[in-house]
């Protein structure tokens, strides 16, 4: 498989990271998961936990442009190594993002996610190159 659909193996999988922050602070804050109502649980996080549930969101959010943006890369024929690296720059950005996200870091948060925003524009430009 080629580098960019390996990112976006990556990518989904960094959908679901940021719960396991998000579920610790939902049993330290609330004691347990409710199954019935988790989104009214989550909305009452705070800190770290209402955090990694934001970062979690985030994802959901950007991982749609990006695979749409890989795919339009592929359609295209861009070159490997073009697409390859920018979809690279996502998935790095987006780590740092995250991480950026739990330790409440702004306004680097902002910068991380505005170069993963930047790496999706260039992969669906990248067919005009």
């Amino acid at each position: 498989m080629e580098l960019s659909i390996w990112c976006l193996v990556a990518a989904f999988a960094l959908i679901y990271l940021p719960r396991l922050p998000a579920l610790k602070g939902t049993l330290a804050q609330e004691g347990r998961i409710d199954i019935a109502h988790p989104r009214l649980q989550q909305a009452r996080l705070t800190g770290r936990g209402a955090r990694a549930q934001a970062a979690h969101l985030n994802m959901v959010e950007a991982f749609a442009p990006f695979a749409a943006a890989v795919w339009v890369a592929h359609l295209y024929d861009v070159d490997p190594g073009l697409r390859g690296g920018l979809a690279v720059v996502f998935v790095v950005a987006r780590i740092l993002f995250i991480l950026a996200y739990l330790a409440d870091l702004n306004p680097w948060r902002t910068v991380i996610w505005s170069v993963g925003h930047f790496a999706i524009i260039g992969l669906f430009l990248s067919p005009l190159l």
